[in-house]
């Protein structure tokens, strides 16, 4: 799928000027067609998943904030509240733990746990979901949901488990994401690795809060992430 220049900006909640300034500094994954900007979905997804190492996607910065109210901006809660919350989910490695959250999530969902285990990790194989921070977030791109929602359903794994994240750090935290259609799968995605950037954010999620507790704190911090600027 390919998306133009306003569609980037608006999934990664940034201005079109900053989308701009990361072309000019070959920060952002582009090509040209017929005079004008275009995108793969695919390498954005990559490039938000791996821009991390190096701590250069900061699509909220407060200085570039733009508003982007409507459906998307309780995406996460909304999301998170259709899924569900597992904790103390067995798995001494990367495979193991997503077999193990799988036969717990997809019968949630009403899905074929082998088949979505696969899924994921074929998507593993081909580049790890860590962000950055402990902070893990399965999906795969050979599935959609056939509903009008997405999903993401948290895992906190028993112990934390190496996940192959740039930052060598293990994971204690995966968000299993699961969305019905490729733009607010990207949106999601990136909502994430802002809330993996954030040490307020990674600290409490190491509590491993219940969902009250979780949706709570998201609703609050996803409303912060549009408030207007003084």
């Amino acid at each position: 799928m390919d998306l133009k220049l306003r569609d980037v900006a608006q999934l990664l909640d940034v201005s079109e000027t900053t989308i701009r300034r990361w072309i000019a500094e070959s920060k952002i994954p582009y090509y040209r067609l017929s005079q004008q900007y275009r995108f793969n979905r695919s390498e954005i997804e990559n490039w938000v998943l791996s821009s991390r190492k190096e701590g250069e996607f900061e699509p909220f910065a407060a200085e570039e904030r733009e508003q982007h109210l409507g459906s998307q901006q309780f995406g996460l809660f909304r999301a998170i509240h259709k899924g569900g919350v597992f904790a103390d989910v067995e798995g001494d490695t990367k495979e193991a733990l997503i077999r193990s959250a799988m036969k717990r999530i997809a019968s949630h969902l009403h899905l074929d746990a082998e088949v979505m285990t696969e899924l994921l990790l074929d998507r593993e194989r081909l580049m790890p979901t860590a962000l950055s921070h402990g902070i893990g977030v399965p999906h795969t791109r050979d599935f959609l949901l056939q509903e009008s929602f997405d999903v993401v359903t948290v895992v906190f794994p028993a112990k934390p488990i190496d996940y192959g994240a740039f930052d060598g750090k293990p994971v204690h935290t995966l968000f299993f994401l699961f969305a019905c259609d490729d733009r607010r799968h990207l949106h999601l995605l990136a909502k994430l690795a802002h809330l993996a950037s954030r040490s307020d954010n990674l600290s409490f999620l190491k509590k491993q809060p219940g969902k009250k507790e979780l949706l709570e704190y998201i609703k609050i911090w996803e409303g912060g992430l549009n408030r207007p600027l003084a």
